[in-house]
């Protein structure tokens, strides 16, 4: 049918966009995941009339090549198209078997910068990105997995499924090897080779922020007060020593008086809101970075090209919201703390700043709407993603989790916009095949209304990828000079609405991240590396 028709061709590009991106190929399993995981759905299979997926690209003579490896197993390649030779030949020049650290060699791009005038600029191999990086949420597991004890590196994976439910496979962030993950966390992770193999062990530093043991459970009458700035076994221990005894007395004595004069022991009283519980603030952005900087990024969350959330690389600010991570699980895991801060129905309401566990692990988060009795809509802020979750996972956020400034940053892709004035499913998949798990360059291009537009540049090749020429030569997006305001933050800009800019936040410190000795290196390379199109300078 003519439906069909249209979704087979709309199918092609998607598959082609996945196995492009893949330099060995892709297995039909893994095609299979490789497009849920983007697509978040199953391939169409049913709806086309084929029992399998390689029935399936045996109907794309055009688009997928079917090789065998060595090992004898099947191997999906794609045959690109005159619109997509290109991008092939970036993607068979990458690096997989060696990423050094050392300079590499500068070399112009054949995938244009853009300009008004489309000349093409320096490389930008001098800062070194393409490095694989694992997701801050992953980082955070591993070190929970050591806090307790170390570990024997042969026990590592049968550990990671007990604990978190599902295997550790590194290979999926850009890992070769096992050791290339180490390495990457070699600040908070040391290797120690015993007679039992090589140990992995939290570093000192890091574990005795962590080390806290439980806390022993105390009824509703002995709830301590947990000063925000508290955070040893021994602070807690001495608060609930200090406010048991006369909050038990009078919580005794209310009770009487209540039963005895109103008779309203079936009404409890509404529980108190703690001291240091966040009502009515909001967290502060980060500060705006320059014009025309060069800065290391990794993208968070995508919606389209247009809608975006980055991280800045920076050791610093990844340290602050890895460590603030631990402290929120470790506080609000005790139930104690926990309870203290549950929130009462009338504190459940779009706007309101909390936290909410989501798979064992807190975030700072905005209720954006409150859906129904027992769910909402938040915001993460440090994340940029909209989530569902149940009311009854929220809990007031303290006060001294605060300060650190939301790290999502909302970005928007430089000069592009998409051809058939809406972003296609194929090209969102592109895009997201591009960012996966990557540290890139980003310029700075400008801010407008509070969405940082920018290129994005992955070094990893031999010959710079910019993403806007890539959109453009697989056309999908028109290369114009401009920017053109995003139409998905103009229907919806959380941060927007959410988050106040920097310098306005006034009961909280204004924690900048560390860019400046980035920032000093970039701008002494400049004078050697300026981003000149033909000589004309951006």
């Amino acid at each position: 049918s003519k439906q069909q028709a249209q979704l087979m061709e709309v199918l092609k590009k998607e598959v082609r966009a996945m196995l492009i991106a893949a330099k060995a190929g892709l297995t039909p399993e893994q095609l299979e995941e490789q497009y849920m995981a983007m697509v978040c759905k199953p391939l169409p299979l049913r709806d086309l009339g084929f029992q399998s997926t390689l029935e399936l690209v045996t109907q794309m003579p055009e688009v997928v090549q079917i090789c065998s490896s060595k090992n004898g197993a099947l191997i999906l390649k794609a045959i690109a198209d005159d619109s997509t030779k290109g991008i092939a030949r970036l993607v068979a020049n990458q690096k997989v078997k060696t990423r050094k650290a050392s300079k590499k060699t500068s070399t112009k791009a054949n995938s244009t910068f853009p300009t008004k005038n489309s000349k093409n600029p320096q490389s930008f191999h001098t800062l070194s990105a393409g490095t694989p990086v694992l997701p801050a949420v992953v980082k955070a597991e591993l070190q929970d997995l050591l806090s307790s004890s170390p570990l024997l590196l042969a026990d590592l994976d049968k550990a990671f499924l007990r604990r978190f439910g599902r295997a550790f496979q590194y290979r999926q962030y850009g890992f070769l090897s096992m050791f290339e993950v180490l390495r990457s966390m070699s600040d908070s992770i040391a290797v120690e080779q015993t007679k039992a193999g090589s140990l992995l062990v939290l570093r000192k530093y890091l574990a005795s922020k962590i080390e806290q043991q439980e806390v022993p459970q105390t009824s509703a009458a002995e709830v301590p007060s947990l000063d925000p700035t508290c955070k040893t076994k021994s602070c807690y221990q001495a608060a609930a020593l200090m406010d048991s005894e006369p909050v038990q007395t009078q919580a005794v004595d209310l009770g009487d008086h209540l039963k005895q004069h109103q008779g309203l022991e079936q009404f409890p009283p509404t529980p108190e809101i703690p001291p240091d519980a966040v009502q009515d603030r909001s967290l502060c952005s980060l500060p705006p970075l320059r014009r025309r900087c060069l800065v290391g990024v990794i993208v968070e969350f995508v919606v389209s090209p247009s809608q975006f959330y980055i991280h800045v690389c920076s050791t610093e600010a990844s340290y602050k919201l890895q460590d603030l991570m631990f402290e929120m699980r470790h506080v609000y895991s005790h139930k104690v703390a926990s309870d203290k801060y549950i929130m009462p129905e009338s504190a459940v309401r779009p706007g309101q700043l909390c936290c909410v566990m989501v798979s064992k692990w807190w975030y700072r988060v905005i209720i954006h709407r409150v859906i129904n009795d027992q769910e909402v809509e938040v915001f993460c802020a440090d994340y940029g993603h909209l989530q569902i979750v149940q009311k009854s996972w929220l809990r007031f956020l303290k006060w001294h989790y605060l300060k650190l400034p939301a790290q999502a940053i909302p970005c928007s892709l430089a000069w592009v916009k998409p051809v058939e004035g809406k972003w296609s499913s194929a090209a969102i998949l592109l895009f997201k095949h591009l960012c996966r798990f990557k540290e890139l360059v980003g310029i700075v291009d400008e801010y407008v209304d509070g969405v940082l537009y920018l290129f994005l540049c992955d070094t990893s090749t031999k010959e710079d990828v910019y993403f806007h020429s890539v959109l453009r030569d697989m056309g999908y997006a028109d290369v114009c000079g401009e920017n053109i305001p995003s139409q998905e933050f103009e229907e919806l800009n959380p941060s927007a609405l959410y988050v106040q800019p920097s310098g306005k936040q006034g009961n909280a410190e204004v924690v900048e991240p560390d860019l400046r000795l980035q920032q000093e290196s970039r701008d002494a390379g400049r004078e050697t590396a300026t981003l000149k199109l033909n000589g004309a300078e951006l």
